[in-house]
């Protein structure tokens, strides 16, 4: 009968209301889909929509799919005719209907996906049309998160640029704030995408920028608020304190100062309130979460973080006062899951000071190790750094900035590379503080030292970075180093570069060995001297370049030295504190004088004092680190082939004496074998044999005359240490303590520069004539002491090894030997 009412009689259907089988549902479902579609506009403009028909039409299409092209057809048409009518309500119907299309037809969304996707296209492009474009980025966002696959990932990436557009939409903030949040709320749509199925847009770097643009941070404290305290920033809290002077390890120094930035919570976008969903900066935080959800593993981590620097160089977002990177970069700390990806961001911040953008502009490098600087804070603050390959890119560049200073034309690029030094060693000392073991940092300091250039400023800047990586592992104090016998491959390197055809490079092996043995931050802070820098000195050539840059290097661990002593420094006199010291350091340089309050090295007596009487230091020093037997035999023998190198300063002599010293100190943390102990006064011996021999051929007498010196105090040295007292009384009656214009033994047994000398005139004509007459002098006058000094020691020595006086007095006087031969 339906065949027959349609065919024969059409008038049937407006006419009979009785017959089911002539009722339009059954004569006409061809029909029936643009009756419903009609059906789901209200009658008027003002109408509210009709829901319930929406749905029956969604129902509709999903048990008829192949009619779902002409309703997405009809659909599509129908929003092109209200756009350029302006009606505004009829195009929210129609998104609706996609809306509703896309949850209950999601297995046919081919059949419409084209149709939707051109209308998101067209209500994005009206210019001026708020609430439009609002339409077109929900839509957008709601057939981003219905897709199952990528199938659709090239018409998504065509929207990234328009959508990114909206997000810098310009004009009154209270207008424009919904567009905002509507596109990035899309936009945090298609990083989702990106990060479920594995793929990154071309045009990501543009979400990452509009991302940041609308990126602010919440600088409220909630407890301090309820405290009633007052609000501070505590990116100003990070800026005004690192707290290096007071930072260490033990109960005698005060904790660091410098604030982590409190944890920020991941805000879930099913969980926002209406407001929050309409705030910008909201949406702006879920873009960045899935930014981190996107990096999940080293690549694609780079991929995220790279446009985020370009943006923070171009928009010099790195000052640590405004805050925008380093509150996104910790956010970012905060949202990774695991502590790898911490140390990721991390290296990244710190690589980024090879980009071209910063790679030659100081304060901003000096910004961004800042930045590096509270992050390594953070990190260590939850975890032990474990991975620090990064602490090589910040000893380089150290090395490039005190390369720089030699090179500084003015007084400005002086003072940025003066806070830029500083920025490097408040990280490195960060760094050296949230490590468990050294030994990396140690390895590390061996491969550079092992490529270290024969010449020049680089090596001497270079070995004044590692000096400065040592002090900061000193300063921090890494327990693990307690007891633990001395790296092998950088005791080898150090030996090596104690030989270094540069004066200062020597010097600076002996002080970081010097550093690196005994670690300053373990002792009482009354009791660490002060430690100097071991570029005091230039060759006899002068160069006031290089007087600039190892004055720098002397300044800056002046300056550390105090803050390790407890005094307060404020990073806002940092630069001109820098300056000063420098000035003053430079002015000693160029009167060829070392500074006052020589020794150069650490001050040993408080040491010694607590070692009287004892036979082992595990207890009273027991921060020292230990010597294998075969460390020692090498030691002793590269100290007398030091000491016996032509070129030597006055700086040289006392630098070996030094670390002669804390070698015999170390050797007694535990009980060395007899050959060991008598090696240690077979040393001095030999020196002094050296020292008055007329015909050596290659010292000049200057030279001879500095070596009887450190002979004498290494001697009187080591007596005191095993308790020869007698000895001592001799040597001080043959060998005045002023015998030497430039180096001189102090009241604590220590060989050091005089503090007025003037280390030009050192090894002069003038000198050496005045030196010859003074050794001919003292010649006959010593070796008549000779039998007497070794009757003692063969007695002495006898006693303290437990050997007979014969075999001592065979291995004592065979010292020449062991050392030549050695």
């Amino acid at each position: 009968m339906g065949f027959i009412s349609r065919r024969i009689f059409p008038a049937c259907g407006s006419m009979c209301v009785c017959c089911p089988a002539l009722r339009s549902r059954s004569r006409q479902p061809v029909k029936r889909y643009k009756k419903l579609l009609a059906e789901i506009f209200p009658k008027s403009i003002d109408g509210p929509p009709n829901e319930r028909k929406i749905v029956k039409l969604c129902e509709y299409a999903a048990r008829n799919p192949f009619r779902i092209p002409k309703i997405a057809k009809y659909l599509e048409e129908r929003c092109y005719k209200e756009l350029r009518c302006e009606h505004i309500k009829f195009i929210a119907i129609v998104t609706e209907a996609y809306n509703k299309l896309l949850c209950m037809c999601k297995d046919q969304m081919a059949y419409f996906a084209v149709s939707l996707l051109n209308v998101v296209s067209e209500l994005l492009d009206k210019p001026k049309k708020d609430a439009m474009r609002i339409l077109g980025c929900q839509t957008l966002t709601r057939f981003i998160y219905c897709q199952a696959d990528s199938t659709y990932t090239h018409n998504i990436e065509n929207f990234v640029r328009k959508v990114c557009m909206l997000a810098h939409e310009a004009g009154d903030e209270q207008q424009t704030s919904t567009l905002k949040a509507s596109s990035l709320q899309c936009l945090s749509a298609m990083v989702w995408f990106m990060a479920e199925f594995s793929l990154i847009f071309s045009d990501f770097d543009e979400i990452v920028h509009v991302s940041l643009d609308n990126y602010e941070p919440d600088t409220h404290n909630g407890e301090d608020d309820e405290r009633g305290e007052p609000h501070h920033n505590w990116v100003d809290e990070v800026v005004r304190c690192e707290g290096r002077g007071g930072a260490s390890v033990g109960s005698e120094i005060s904790p660091s100062c410098l604030v982590t930035r409190p944890r920020t919570e991941k805000k879930d976008p099913s969980l926002l309130t209406r407001e929050e969903i309409e705030t910008p900066k909201v949406w702006a935080q879920i873009c960045i979460q899935r930014m981190v959800e996107l990096a999940k593993e080293s690549t694609t981590m780079r991929r995220v973080l790279d446009p985020m620097f370009v943006y923070f160089d171009t928009g010099r977002h790195w000052v640590p006062r405004q805050g925008l990177a380093l509150v996104v970069l910790s956010d970012m700390s905060y949202f990774v899951e695991s502590m790898g990806d911490q140390k990721m961001i991390l290296a990244a911040v710190i690589r980024h000071l090879d980009h071209k953008n910063v790679a030659h502009d100081p304060q901003t490098k000096s910004y961004v190790i800042q930045v590096a600087t509270a992050l390594v804070h953070q990190v260590r603050s939850g975890a032990i750094l474990a991975e620090i390959g990064f602490v090589s890119d910040l000893c380089r560049h150290l090395r490039k900035s005190l390369q720089a200073t030699v090179e500084s034309a003015g007084q400005q690029e002086s003072d940025l590379n003066i806070s830029l030094q500083n920025s490097i060693e408040d990280c490195l000392l960060e760094i050296a503080k949230g490590i468990g073991d050294a030994r990396p940092l140690f390895d590390m300091m061996a491969i550079t030292l092992e490529s270290l250039p024969s010449g020049g400023v680089v090596a001497r800047a270079t070995i004044g970075s590692l000096l400065t990586l040592a002090y900061m592992i000193s300063l921090a104090s890494v327990s693990s180093c307690s007891q633990q016998v001395f790296p092998e491959s950088l005791l080898v390197q150090l030996l090596k570069v104690m030989l270094h055809p540069d004066v200062e490079a020597r010097l600076g092996a002996h002080q970081i060995f010097s550093v690196l043995l005994i670690p300053s931050s373990n002792h009482p802070r009354q009791t660490v001297a002060s430690l100097r820098s071991g570029y005091l000195y230039e060759q006899r050539r002068w160069h006031s370049n290089t007087a600039s840059a190892f004055a720098s290097i002397t300044a800056r661990l002046e300056k550390l030295r105090k803050e390790k002593d407890g005094t307060k420094i404020e990073h806002g006199n940092n630069v001109q504190d820098d300056l000063k010291e420098k000035e003053i350091a430079e002015e000693d340089w160029k009167h060829g004088r070392a500074r006052k309050n020589s020794p150069n090295f650490y001050n040993l007596s408080s040491i010694i004092d607590r070692t009287a009487g004892s036979t082992s230091l595990t207890e009273s020093e027991p921060y020292i680190m230990k010597f294998s037997e075969d460390q020692i035999a090498q030691l002793l023998s590269a100290f007398w082939i030091q000491a016996n190198l032509p070129d030597n300063l006055p700086s040289n002599i006392e630098a070996i004496a030094h670390s002669f010293s804390l070698t015999l100190i170390s050797s007694r943390l535990k009980n060395p074998n007899d050959n060991l102990v008598i090696r240690f006064f077979q040393l001095p011996l030999s020196l002094r044999n050296i020292s008055l021999d007329p015909n050596n051929g290659m010292l000049s007498p200057a030279c001879q005359r500095s070596i009887l010196v450190l002979s004498t105090g290494m001697l009187m040295f080591v007596a005191k240490i095993y308790h020869i007292p007698d000895l001592n009384d001799l040597m001080k009656t043959l060998v005045p303590y002023d015998v030497d214009p430039f180096v001189a033994i102090n009241d604590d047994l220590q060989v050091c520069v005089k503090p007025q000398a003037n280390v030009r005139d050192y090894g002069s004509v003038t000198d050496n004539q005045v030196a010859k007459s003074l050794l001919l002098e003292l010649r006959n006058k010593i070796y008549e002491s000779d039998k007497v000094i070794m009757d003692i020691l063969i007695q002495s020595l006898s006693s303290i090894t437990e050997v007979h006086h014969f075999i001592v007095g065979e291995w004592v006087c065979g010292w020449d030997d062991t050392y030549i031969t050695t």
